[in-house]
């Protein structure tokens, strides 16, 4: 297991944005994106409009390319998280009910 921080893209993210794309044979996302990070590392992004994910293909990323897409629905669903992110927590953690 390691440690991701999903945050909002910034200007100065473009180039890694870049990068990540070609990595996974991908078109450049516009506009504003989640970018999912381990350390230093760029391992996914999803656009905050319409478009695909992009993501590292030498690195495991579907369950994080599923965050990514969580957070995104309670982006635009106007919820917010706790600052130290435990809501988004327990939401993982909560089994999905059927």
């Amino acid at each position: 297991m390691q440690n991701i921080t999903v945050r909002t893209s910034r200007p100065a993210d473009e180039v890694r944005l870049a990068r990540l794309a070609a990595l996974d044979s991908a078109r450049p996302l516009r506009g504003p994106a989640l970018i999912a990070e381990s350390g230093s590392s760029m391992l996914a992004a999803l656009p905050l409009g319409p478009g695909r994910p992009i993501a590292d293909p030498f690195e495991p990323t579907a369950e994080i390319v599923a965050l990514l897409e969580l957070r995104k629905q309670q982006l635009a669903a106007g919820e917010r998280t706790d600052d130290d992110g435990g809501r988004l927590r327990s939401l993982l953690r909560t089994p999905a009910r059927a």
